[in-house]
């Protein structure tokens, strides 16, 4: 599997002009070559292929006066960003034909976005040095700040300059089968919250930091701050920084929280067993900002890479199965609940339970079930959530007047 590993750069001030300008000629190509696309299919034009538009916008562009700036950066980064807007346009065709999620058509980059970034793929001939510092083309050997080491020989290597002045390095690394853990009988169902971050079917619970809750008052402070700057105004490019880096720090503390405790469950665990939550739904909640506080897609996702990577079992239970609704020492399906009600008695065992630790039990055994590929999931009325085929009838043309007969059946998915 392919993964990705971010270091942080300490580019001079030479350096980072040269970045600077290697971030402006890969915006230019890549605006360049999707207004040649857009005008083409306004005028009713054959779709303009990535080697033409790379001669035309690249080749011949340096040739001209007004593109001879081209010419001062590497020219695999430049054909780089003509496959970037090929995989924009792939990915956007694949959601229409609903192969993926939908997005949204590829758009132009403005200069004026405080996040930047340029791919060097092999043939752009970057390296690390023995040394340890990143060796760009027409850039210069950039120190990094290097806090592992890498798997194995990177593929790619993206520069990425982020809305708080920071730079990185992201490499991308192919790893194998040999990154295997070794086993163990542990077995975990999670039910994510808000007061509690998450609980586990073995009735441990993790708080939830709320760091976005605890840097609000500095974030309203900064904001506050960067309102009553003129607009264009030095100081109130100062001032959009101080935002900027007030809320990198939130999300660097949320990022290394969902690792460390990603990593202590796949270490423990064998088998993992996550309900799949609708995170753009609860968003659209009064509860939205605690859900993004929280993270829950991001920690999720880090699990099940994790998992494949380290050859753990993950299942990501479907939502509507009734996790709070059924009694994990008897089965009986006791009906809804309020959020309100933290602790019930089973009305048919007397089992009391506490809410979110009986969920988590309930989503450890349908794991089970999922894995094993007998799990028939039903929502909280007790109907398939998936209901099978259903065959519907096919009737043959007769006359007006005439009774039509059903002669055979089809099966409608």
């Amino acid at each position: 599997m392919q993964l990705r590993y971010s270091f942080r750069l300490y580019p001079t001030a030479g350096q980072r002009a040269s970045l600077g300008r290697a971030f402006g000629c890969v915006r230019v190509v890549y605006n360049d070559a999707l207004r040649a696309r857009e005008t083409a299919r306004c005028e009713g034009l054959p779709f303009p292929k990535t080697g033409d538009l790379s001669k035309l916008l690249i080749t011949e562009a340096k040739k001209t006066e007004a593109r001879a700036w081209l010419g001062e950066v590497s020219a695999a980064v430049l054909q780089q960003s003509l496959r970037d807007l090929d995989t924009a346009y792939r990915n956007f065709f694949d959601g229409l034909k609903g192969k993926r999620p939908r997005m949204g058509a590829p758009r132009f980059k403005s200069k004026r976005d405080t996040r930047q970034s340029v791919r060097f793929t092999a043939n752009a001939r970057w390296k690390i040095t023995p040394g340890g510092k990143l060796s760009l083309p027409k850039i210069g050997d950039v120190p990094v700040k290097w806090s592992r080491a890498l798997p194995s020989q990177p593929s790619t290597v993206t520069v990425v300059k982020d809305s708080a002045g920071r730079y990185f390095a992201s490499f991308v690394v192919e790893t194998g089968p040999e990154q295997a853990a070794p086993a163990t009988g542990g077995e975990v169902g999670i039910d994510l919250g808000l007061t509690h971050f998450a609980v586990m079917s073995d009735g441990r619970k993790i708080s939830s930091p709320r760091f976005l809750r605890r840097a609000e008052k500095k974030l309203k402070s900064a904001q506050r701050a960067l309102a009553r700057k003129q607009k264009g105004s030095a100081n109130r490019a100062k001032a959009r920084l101080k935002v900027a880096r007030a809320h990198a720090r939130v999300t660097d503390a949320r990022h290394d929280f969902h690792h460390q405790l990603s990593t202590q469950l796949i270490r423990e665990n064998q088998a993992i067993s996550v309900e799949d939550l609708c995170v753009k739904g609860l968003a659209r909640t009064r509860l939205a900002k605690s859900v993004h506080d929280a993270g829950w897609s991001a920690f999720v996702a880090m699990l099940e890479y994790k998992a494949a990577r380290y050859g753990r079992t993950f299942v990501r239970v479907d939502r509507f199965f009734p996790s709070s609704q059924v009694c994990s020492a008897c089965g009986v399906k006791d009906g809804p609940k309020p959020l309100a009600v933290r602790e019930w008695t089973c009305g048919n065992c007397g089992t009391v339970h506490d809410r979110d630790v009986n969920a988590a039990v309930n989503l450890r055994t349908e794991g089970r079930k999922v894995a094993a590929g007998q799990a028939e999931t039903q929502n909280a009325r007790g109907a398939q959530v998936r209901p099978g085929a259903i065959p519907a009838q096919r009737v043959t043309p007769t006359p007006v007047g005439q009774k039509q007969e059903p002669t055979e059946t089809a099966t409608r998915p």
